[in-house]
């Protein structure tokens, strides 16, 4: 039995889902795309797709940075 189901519905909802990420500015789509020029808050010209151009850039800005303390631990930690 196939787990993917493939409806107008559900192809609808995947861009409502893109859509509102790209409309808030919600992950990647916080940030610019370097590889299609489309500014931030804005869909990517791929279809349903984020560049990964745009991923690394949305990672390298707002996931180093949350996370300022180091893994390594001390001898009094």
């Amino acid at each position: 039995m196939q787990t993917l189901l493939l409806s107008p519905a559900g192809d609808a909802a995947h861009d409502a889902a893109h859509t509102t990420a790209a409309r808030f500015r919600h992950g990647a789509y916080a940030e610019p795309c370097p590889t299609c020029h489309v500014p931030a808050g804005a869909l990517c010209l791929a279809r349903r797709a984020v560049h990964a151009a745009r991923r690394e850039a949305y990672r390298r800005k707002h996931l180093t940075a949350a996370r300022p303390w180091s893994p390594v631990r001390t001898a009094h930690g």
